[in-house]
């Protein structure tokens, strides 16, 4: 079962944040919080992630998962009942305590329901400019995509964040949201968060992640002010740094399949 219980429990009375904070490494988060230095985060998961595996080996095969329900899968055999489920007849890691949708995707599920969905995009398959880029997108009542929110800005966990906060501010209390940020910054290029560092590799992937942490407390205070929250907080895939001669992630790879995972209540 779920840390946070029964789902059916939450929707409709709680905000929904799925924080998928893209490419990030498990076995980097897990010795990062276990070395304090991602206090944030540690906040809401005090007794560290869980490792689990990814549906996909890269973003969008990942999201595709998990707007239908699939989020990170624990170790070993299953079935694991999931939290969210679109019907579809023979699941079976549905369960009494997971909200099952009539509707195709989670999104549009909650939509349904009343929630106001909104996706914060990071990484290029976000990219509002392509119609790749608008698949994932359009599942939303609303999404928001720019320069200053992706890969290539030092700053982009800072713009996502503000622009969170903006968001969640103007709606009405009473309204509940699904609030999806796809976070880039960990993505590559993450040298910058090194300075003088020549290329990406594990110790700017790590800095990545710190920066990432200091970022998060406006929103994690936004989101209380409202009411309460569910925050689901994971990544989506992670990425090899010369692990067995293998660079980068669409590869399936024990780097890029194992993932951290957790879940609060805020």
């Amino acid at each position: 079962m779920s840390p946070v219980g029964d789902a059916n429990a939450l929707v409709g009375t709680h905000d929904i944040l799925l924080l998928v904070l893209d490419t990030l490494r498990y076995d980097v988060a897990r010795d990062l919080h276990a070395a304090g230095r991602t206090p944030t985060l540690a906040t809401l998961f005090p007794g560290g992630w869980e490792e689990r595996q990814s549906p996909g080996n890269f973003t969008y095969s990942a999201h595709q998962a998990f707007f239908a329900g699939f989020l990170p899968t624990p170790p070993g055999s299953g079935p694991h009942p999931r939290l969210f489920a679109a019907r579809f007849p023979g699941s079976r890691s549905t369960a009494p305590t997971t909200c099952v949708f009539e509707e195709a995707t989670i999104v549009r599920g909650l939509a349904a329901r009343g929630y106001r969905t909104i996706c914060i995009g990071g990484v290029g398959f976000f990219n509002l400019a392509s119609p790749l880029g608008r698949a994932l997108p359009s599942l939303f009542c609303e999404a928001h995509y720019g320069p200053r929110l992706g890969v290539t800005d030092p700053a982009s966990t800072e713009h996502q964040v503000a622009l969170a906060v903006r968001r969640l501010t103007v709606l009405p209390a009473e309204r509940r949201v699904f609030l999806f940020i796809n976070v880039a910054a960990i993505h590559q290029p993450n040298r910058h968060y090194v300075p003088g560092a020549a290329g990406d590799d594990l110790g700017t992937h790590a800095a990545a992640l710190e920066y990432v942490d200091g970022c998060l407390p406006p929103l994690f205070d936004a989101l209380r002010a409202r009411g309460p929250a569910l925050a689901i907080v994971c990544s989506d895939h992670g990425t090899a740094y010369g692990e067995d001669g293998l660079t980068g992630h669409r590869i399936n790879h024990p780097v890029v399949l194992t993932v951290p995972y957790g879940e609060a209540l805020l």
